[in-house]
């Protein structure tokens, strides 16, 4: 069995939290369901440039509020992606 492949996992829409780095993504992969995805957290460097991607690890309040403004559109996104027949 294969691993990942990064040329099979299709970005269809991505929000950012401008605060804190968070990245709120839906994945289709290889054609498959659409998910959403919580992660990875890009913050910035002091120079103003992207530091490496990070783990989203544990949200903070400003990543629940950003999450919570924003839900009813990714919900709605997500829904319309999926296959009705399924």
């Amino acid at each position: 069995m294969a691993g990942f492949d990064p040329d099979k996992d299709k970005v269809i829409k991505r929000w950012k939290c401008e605060e804190t780095g968070l990245i709120f993504a839906i994945h289709s992969y290889d054609g498959g369901e659409p998910k959403l995805q919580i992660g990875p957290r890009i913050l910035m460097k002091k120079d103003g440039t992207e530091r490496a991607p990070a783990k989203a690890g544990r949200l903070s309040v400003e990543d629940l509020a950003f999450l919570y403004d924003n839900i009813d559109e990714i919900k709605d996104e997500l829904e319309k992606h999926l296959d009705p027949m399924a």
